[in-house]
């Protein structure tokens, strides 16, 4: 075998295992065994899911200084909390994530709507379950573009749970986030597997690094 042929060979195994690693990632980073078998709410909304993730991280805050960041999610509320240079180049019209609480959306019933997009889209999550400082279970029928919904090429059924564990005797607190969605028809599903979970490693990562960085400066 050439040294060309070795160092071409050498570099496909290094971008499979490397798309290999992004793979295992997206679907699990941060999470244990147990959790991503443990039941989360909102599973039964979305069973046998095509395609979803299990993420979790260790919280040295209290479940009461993280919840009124996680409360105030979405556009052009307090966004999701990914890095800026995420913000700026994939959400442009969206503002920044919050560096504050924002008093006047400390409050979500069950029914209230999460916008996630500009008014135009339609886009956003339905609030199916708040428990102050324990769980937010956010449901999406509208994560694709309005002509696509509106003309029926593709279907989306999309979950967003959030759960907080408090951990040593309520000082820290374990968050977990799961999401799980079924697709139609099997390109989305392909796109999905094949594009959304490596990019989820980044964009879950982030957001959860975010919420992570803000409870922990307010707990402080």
């Amino acid at each position: 075998m050439s040294a060309h042929r070795s160092r071409t060979m050498a570099l496909v195994m290094s971008l499979v295992a490397g798309y290999l690693a992004l793979q295992w990632l997206g679907r699990t980073y941060g999470s244990t065994a147990a959790e991503r078998r443990a039941m989360m709410p909102g599973d039964e909304l979305v069973q046998h899911p095509q395609v979803g993730a299990t993420h979790a991280a260790s919280v040295p805050a209290a479940p009461h200084s993280i919840w009124p960041w996680l409360v105030q999610v979405g556009w052009h509320r307090g966004g999701w909390y990914t890095p800026r240079w995420v913000d700026l180049l994939l959400f442009p019209d969206n503002w920044l994530s919050a560096q504050r609480i924002l008093d006047s959306y400390q409050t979500l019933e069950v029914g209230d709507f999460v916008p996630d997009g500009a008014p135009e889209t339609e886009c956003g999550f339905v609030v199916r379950e708040v428990e102050p400082g324990r769980r937010l279970l956010l449901e999406s029928t509208t994560h694709l573009p309005l002509a696509w919904r509106q003309r029926r090429l593709a279907q989306l059924h999309w979950t967003w749970s959030f759960q907080l564990t408090p951990v040593d005797d309520g000082r820290a607190t374990r968050l977990m986030f799961r999401w799980r969605a079924r697709t139609h028809p099997w390109w989305l599903t392909a796109g999905a597997n094949l594009v959304i979970i490596p990019a989820d490693f980044v964009m879950s990562r982030g957001m959860l690094r975010g919420l992570r960085r803000r409870a922990t400066s307010m707990a402080r």
